[in-house]
């Protein structure tokens, strides 16, 4: 294994910075949702999305290796005086396999302790615990 820092790139070589992100679980889909959140968008910042190859996918990046995955849904949420300012990015992610929930759940994990963020659990949260 090597020790790649943990990132995250819609395009090659820009990388993200993930804001928030939240754990669901859909007992009645028999899937998990994540729905990770980017106050600030990298790819957007100086046309980098017409002058980078787009991975045409999330590429999660760690020591263990790459996750590739397509986004159940993306939404760009604009606002400001004028609705011309970026608000957030949310990005969400659907889970059907276990073990591919696992890698990606050892991804956040490294992601989070390198970038210093933390896990609240809420009481509305019915997915696994992860501490």
């Amino acid at each position: 294994m090597n020790s790649q820092a943990p990132s995250i790139q819609f395009f090659e070589g820009i990388y993200e910075e993930l804001s928030n992100v939240s754990l669901r679980h859909s007992p009645s889909r028999g899937v998990r949702i994540v729905l990770m959140t980017f106050d600030e968008l990298q790819a957007l910042e100086k046309f980098n999305s017409f002058t980078k190859k787009s991975t045409n996918s999330m590429l999660l990046t760690d020591e263990e290796g790459e996750i590739r995955i397509e986004p159940s849904s993306v939404k760009i949420l604009f606002g400001g005086s004028e609705g011309n300012e970026l608000q957030r990015v949310e990005c969400a992610l659907e889970f059907d396999i276990e073990e591919r929930w696992e890698r990606f759940m050892r991804f956040m994990h490294r992601y989070a302790e390198a970038n210093g963020m933390g896990y609240k659990q809420t009481e509305k949260n019915t997915g696994s615990s992860t501490q």
